[in-house]
């Protein structure tokens, strides 16, 4: 009898899928995997405000994963009542957290924005394009029903250091 034997259909698929996971999964020495450095860029709550459970960006090796920003105006507390100077103010708090971690807006690879009125689409992009110098990152621009604190939008996007820095 030989050593070799064939096997057809679902049966030789999973099979070879079963080895695949098993060449990839690496050595099974009980020891858990290396996990990349990691550091938090905190979230700054207002004076007298709870502190909120989540981080702006955490930096997992070199990607950068920013959290949604909103553009409040932090003399108020509230969102400006023209889309424009919104928009300003949510691109300059997410360059500036980008900022406290060493990245630049030109790190993004990618952007996802929220926006409760699609007709906002013109005027957002005439800020936004102001924050690159290079290659834009990929984007989507999502209409939603309704976002925190009445804003229009909020970006949130993945950043990767690269070595021109």
């Amino acid at each position: 009898m030989s050593g070799i034997f064939m096997l057809k259909g679902r049966g030789a698929s999973r099979l070879l899928a079963a080895v695949a996971l098993a060449v990839t999964a690496g050595p099974a020495s009980g020891d858990p995997p290396a996990s990349p450095e990691r550091s938090y860029i905190e979230h700054r709550s207002p004076p007298a405000s709870p502190a909120l459970p989540f981080n702006d960006a955490v930096r997992s090796g070199d990607m950068r994963y920013v959290a949604g920003h909103l553009g409040i105006d932090p003399k108020t507390g509230s969102v400006p009542s023209d889309p424009e100077a919104e928009a300003r103010l949510l691109m300059g708090a997410v360059q500036r957290t980008l900022e406290r971690a060493g990245f630049t807006m030109d790190d993004f690879v990618s952007v996802t924005v929220y926006c409760t009125d699609l007709g906002l689409y013109d005027a957002f992009n005439k800020i936004y394009a102001g924050y690159f110098h290079g290659p834009h990152p990929a984007r989507a621009f999502i209409g939603v029903g309704e976002l925190l604190r009445g804003a229009r939008f909020e970006v949130q996007g993945v950043a990767q250091k690269t070595a021109r820095h």
